[in-house]
């Protein structure tokens, strides 16, 4: 069984800068990311290893039904380990994978799905921002 340390190894291993940011013993971590200095967020929430990015505000995108068809197109063809999603007025990159069989190749696998689909898709969401 994998456990808190085998995350904060995989994160020391990846080179990316993070800090841990949880409170109270909460397993949570804060990476920049390679692509456009993302903040990743890592959290080791029982059984499950959660990753997530902030990606757009809702609050600026002009055209919703247009970015949420991108976004499911995005995630039928383009996504391996994560998935766009809507979540608190702001569309998020996210993933859950189970820390049980989690290895290293597969959590790097996961922040190499991120960078890339934010490097690839940076244009074509930038361009539904509203110019207001």
């Amino acid at each position: 069984m994998h456990t808190r340390e085998d995350i904060e190894s995989y994160l020391m291993r990846s080179g990316l800068p993070h800090q841990e940011v949880g409170k109270d013993g909460d397993a949570m971590w804060l990476l920049e990311g390679r692509a456009s200095g993302e903040r990743i967020v890592v959290r080791l929430d029982g059984p499950l290893v959660l990753f997530r990015v902030k990606v757009l505000e809702l609050s600026t995108v002009a055209e919703e039904p247009a970015l949420y068809a991108q976004l499911l197109q995005w995630n039928a063809e383009d996504m391996v380990h994560g998935a766009y999603g809507v979540s608190d007025g702001n569309v998020v990159l996210t993933c859950t994978l189970r820390i049980e069989h989690l290895d290293y190749s597969e959590f790097q696998g996961t922040l190499d799905d991120f960078s890339l689909a934010l490097t690839n898709h940076y244009e074509t969401l930038a361009r539904f921002r509203s110019q207001a």
